[in-house]
């Protein structure tokens, strides 16, 4: 069971060993079975996290994607955004071009400078299982300056309160995320390496399953499944929308599979908890 943030490195171990780079491509969440966004999606951007370094300074560590909900405020997963120390976004469509031919991981006039916060009850690993796996990954990022809105002129919506409660099973989703596309051979080598893709925005269409399961008061799960024109989430994806079908309106943010091949099911923590929209409200409220 993993999280869907991406890491850029080597191994996945100390935070001195982060500093080593996104210039590598390793594994950690994206859309699989899905299509190039095509603009249908231009408030959700590609995240950059920095963690610092031994000597103090901030350098990138992971990445993962977000929805722009005000010019200023970017929802991500908890995941994402705890242990780190600055974040920056692009809402290029992609693909995103990495140093030193482009500005990514590091940032530059495409990007836009951040600090993360994180929901003050979020942990992972804190109790046994599928169960205690993760709590409250919900994270946020404030922007230093807003997005022009030459650049992004629609927002991500917030649900009502409880709104996942009353969709019926198999409700249409849409799974939007800039992570990795598909595994190379052999697909038995692990996640390290195991998977590959451009940083672009992806878009699939999914399936909401039984709301009927012992922590479905803070997740949804959606289909993982190639078939039948359904797509899913992989390593990159994390913190990125599970949107209600033909809509801006926000379930859930992607936060972690079940297994290396990113099949199966697929776990996204609500944002419609009263709780966690009241966090977030408050800054947009700010």
């Amino acid at each position: 069971m993993r999280s869907m943030r991406i890491f850029q490195i080597s191994t996945l171990i100390v935070a001195s060993v982060l500093v080593a780079v996104l210039l590598l491509s390793a594994p950690t969440y994206a859309i699989t079975n899905g299509e190039p966004d095509a603009g249908r999606h231009p408030y959700v951007g590609l995240v950059v996290f920095d963690v610092l370094d031994p000597n103090g300074n901030p350098v990138p560590a992971w990445r993962c994607t977000g929805s722009l909900l005000s010019p200023r405020v970017v929802l991500v997963a908890g995941h994402c955004t705890d242990g780190a120390v600055a974040a920056r976004v692009w809402f290029l469509e992609g693909p995103i071009p990495r140093y030193p031919d482009g500005e990514y991981p590091f940032g530059g006039s495409s990007s836009y400078e951040g600090i993360p916060h994180t929901y003050p009850d979020f942990a992972i690993g804190a109790g046994k299982g599928l169960p205690g796996f993760a709590h409250g990954d919900v994270g946020i990022v404030v922007l230093t300056e807003p997005v022009p809105t030459d650049v992004v002129s629609e927002y991500a919506q917030l649900p009502t309160a409880g709104l996942v409660d009353t969709l019926p099973v198999m409700t249409d989703v849409d799974l939007v995320g800039y992570g990795v596309q598909y595994q190379v051979e052999p697909r038995n080598s692990g996640p390290r390496n195991a998977w590959v893709g451009l940083r672009q925005r992806f878009y699939a269409p999914a399936k909401l399953l039984s709301g009927n399961f012992a922590w479905s008061d803070e997740f949804i799960r959606v289909t993982a499944n190639p078939g039948q024109g359904k797509g899913g989430t992989a390593f990159g994806d994390s913190g990125g929308p599970v949107l209600l079908a033909g809509t801006e309106t926000i379930l859930a943010v992607n936060s972690y599979v079940t297994n290396v091949n990113c099949a199966g099911e697929t776990y996204h923590s609500r944002i419609d908890i009263p709780e966690v929209l009241q966090w977030i409200n408050d800054f947009l409220d700010s």
